[in-house]
């Protein structure tokens, strides 16, 4: 699936723009740790863009395995003939699924997940509302804050950063340096940058 098939797709089930500035979010993400690993970026990309796409039509508040979203998203891609690797990875950043992160796309997709939508909430509160200025320091110190952010689950992006084998302060920094350049794409910096 090439990246405007996956947008096509993701716009075709996505109106919130705040969801859709997620999925750009983790899509630059995975291209950048793509890029680190060596491993295919346009392929990891789409996994980012896609991985929520089903969320608004599928809401799964039950946290059903095999039902809603994002198990709805990934039948849908299966019968559109997307590679089961990238498959099992969306499923696979649903804890919910007990679907194994077995693979480099998988725990990737898993630890930047919630790690950007934490980043940009960061970014939002600042007065620059940039990236430009975050620190990892303050990133901690606002993961330590149950209050900020709430819908955040801090324990998945302790465990992501684990399950890739790197520090959690490497890998908050590595996470922003690749969101910098396109931060004005996810809604934020300043009205004069974006």
């Amino acid at each position: 699936m090439t990246r405007d098939e996956a947008l096509e797709l993701m716009h075709e089930y996505t109106e919130s723009d705040a969801l859709r500035k997620h999925m750009y979010s983790v899509e630059i993400a995975m291209r950048a740790c793509a890029r680190k690993a060596g491993a295919d970026e346009e392929a990891w990309a789409t996994v980012g863009l896609l991985h929520d796409f089903d969320y608004e039509r599928f809401p799964n508040e039950a946290l059903s395995a095999t039902e809603e979203h994002p198990s709805e998203g990934v039948r849908l891609l299966r019968e559109r003939g997307y590679p089961e690797e990238l498959c099992a990875a969306i499923l696979g950043h649903a804890q919910f699924t007990g679907v194994a992160r077995d693979t480099a796309v998988a725990k990737t997709l898993f630890a930047v997940d919630e790690l950007c939508g934490f980043l940009v909430a960061c970014a939002l509160v600042r007065p620059s509302r940039s990236l430009a200025d975050l620190t990892v320091k303050s990133v901690k110190k606002k993961l330590k804050g149950k209050g900020f952010a709430r819908g955040v689950n801090r324990e998945d992006v302790v465990q992501g950063a684990e399950e890739l084998g790197v520090a959690l302060e490497e890998h908050i920094q590595f996470i922003i340096e690749a969101l910098r350049p396109e931060e004005a794409r996810i809604g934020l910096g300043s009205p004069a940058e974006g």
